[in-house]
């Protein structure tokens, strides 16, 4: 088949995608009445009307029924993560005459939830545009395709596939419809729920709605110039962090919650080494504040403790500038960056679930050197015994994702220190590309509107790059460029 014919055959289910982010994309007018900010009402018609149009021409493409190919449905979510980005600039664009590459940084930021944001004026940005950045990170930080599944009385294998290529690894029920709109039922659950945990630090229901939404969906925009400086209120510091590390957890966890296995939540390995990461990240950047940037105890315990812990959940919130850090702290908290949540929740990063498989892959594998080649060493993982084929593949294709971050971040590193000639230390420009792959928005001020316009594509690709975990953009190119059918036989 040609390559048209192959996407083709996915269009119709993207289009379904697109026409519910159209009726998504109503909510702010919500915001627009209650505001009367009447002003706003072409610049936020201007999604939903283009997202419709585009779902409706996808629907109406003729296609055979077929289950695709893996690297289709690949292809086909990267390629719509990046048109919706397009389609998201446009409330920007006509709403805040922004640049146009700027309009697609800010979506692309929030729908992959990142955090880096290019509007300089948020004090005196109408709310109906602020709500817009927030709703894009909370939408997106479940999944887009998450969203249209939840969407849909029935679904074919072509959106399923869709979802997991989206980078979602859940185990879904029997029913994927049925387990879509509980995700959304517990989603909306713990966003009410947590927004009146917040207001209990004082801040304003309007504030609190929006933090805990970029909060809980691991995002990072916040409502003010200043961010979370604003408030200068340790309480609501102190109240977020919950919300963030709720927002790293795997998704699964919710599910037993919701059946009421609650002592599984914290049997599970992955929960309990993301709590221990937290934990000891938080520590050394305190004590690394307090020793190398002399800062008193109690700030630098609050400065290490949000910010690292905003970091490894890919949140992106902070209550100070780490561009006054020393290098170790900042070191510390790129680390945690570059690893980030679990896979299956909103955050970005390698993922933890990574990282203890690569690390329990090493101990099988030196186990073996110390054995006879006749014996059968098994390799357990997240409570399952693997057999011995399995565990290579498994290992295998986890070490490539971490080195193709690891490459992406290397390269990426050496084209910006050609194009951009700054007084920013290597350090800093490691930490802001290791904060846009990994879609957290920590930001030391490298990446602003004054960057030149290289830079920002940059980034945008590395956002982009990032939420869909490397792999399917590699894909895309391989098979855009040979054909889906010489990625495979050649």
């Amino acid at each position: 088949m040609k390559r048209t014919e192959h996407l083709a055959a996915i269009a119709h289910d993207i289009g379904y995608v697109l026409e519910f982010l159209a009726v998504a994309s109503l909510l702010p007018f919500a915001v627009l009445a209650i505001f009367r900010e009447w002003d706003m009402i072409i610049p936020m018609a201007s999604a939903p009307v283009t997202f419709f149009v585009l779902g409706n021409l996808l629907t109406r493409i003729h296609s055979i029924e077929y289950t695709p190919p893996l690297s289709v449905t690949l292809v086909a979510v990267a390629l719509s993560w990046f048109a919706i980005a397009l389609v998201g600039a446009l409330p920007f664009f006509f709403g805040l005459h922004m640049p146009y590459t700027d309009c697609v940084f800010e979506a692309m930021s929030g729908w992959t939830g990142t955090g880096f944001t290019m509007i300089t004026t948020l004090d005196t940005t109408p709310n109906t545009i602020l709500f817009w950045r927030s709703f894009t990170q909370w939408i997106g930080g479940i999944g887009i395709i998450a969203f249209g599944i939840s969407l849909r009385r029935k679904t074919r294998v072509t959106l399923f596939r869709l979802y997991r290529s989206e980078g979602r690894s859940e185990e879904l029920m029997p029913n994927v419809v049925s387990t879509g709109r509980r995700m959304w039922l517990i989603y909306l659950f713990l966003t009410f729920m947590f927004t009146g945990m917040v207001m209990l630090s004082g801040t304003a229901l309007w504030d609190s709605l929006n933090l805990v939404m970029v909060a809980l969906a691991t995002g990072g925009f916040t409502l003010h110039n200043a961010g979370m400086m604003y408030y200068n209120n340790p309480m609501l510091e102190l109240l977020l962090i919950p919300v963030m590390l709720a927002g790293a957890l795997p998704f699964k966890i919710y599910f037993l919650l919701y059946h009421g296995n609650i002592t599984a939540m914290f049997k599970d390995q992955i929960v309990q080494v993301l709590l221990l990461i937290a934990a000891v990240g938080s520590a050394i950047t305190s004590l690394d504040l307090y020793i190398f940037n002399n800062l008193p105890i109690q700030q630098a315990i609050r400065e290490g403790v949000f910010c690292a812990i905003s970091g490894f959940t890919t949140t992106g919130l902070q209550n100070s500038n780490p561009h006054l850090w020393a290098t170790i702290p900042i070191s510390v908290v790129t680390m945690m960056m570059l690893i980030g949540g679990s896979s299956g929740s909103t955050a970005g990063g390698i993922k933890v679930n990574r990282v203890v498989l690569a690390y329990e892959g090493v101990k099988w594998w030196f186990k073996r050197f110390f054995v006879s080649s006749r014996v059968l060493i098994p390799l357990r993982f997240e409570g399952r015994t693997l057999s011995k084929e399995i565990s290579h593949f498994e290992i295998s294709k986890n070490m490539l994702v971490i080195v193709l971050y690891v490459l992406t971040i290397f390269c990426s590193t050496l084209i910006v220190l050609h194009v951009y000639i700054t007084s920013f230390r290597l350090d800093e420009v490691v930490f802001e590309e290791v904060s846009a792959i990994g879609n957290v928005g920590l930001g030391l001020g490298y990446i602003t509107a004054a960057s030149p316009f290289a830079i920002k594509w940059i980034f945008i690709l590395l956002m982009w790059v990032g939420r869909l975990e490397i792999v399917p953009v590699i894909i895309m190119i391989m098979a855009l460029a040979k054909g889906f059918e010489a990625t495979v036989t050649k």
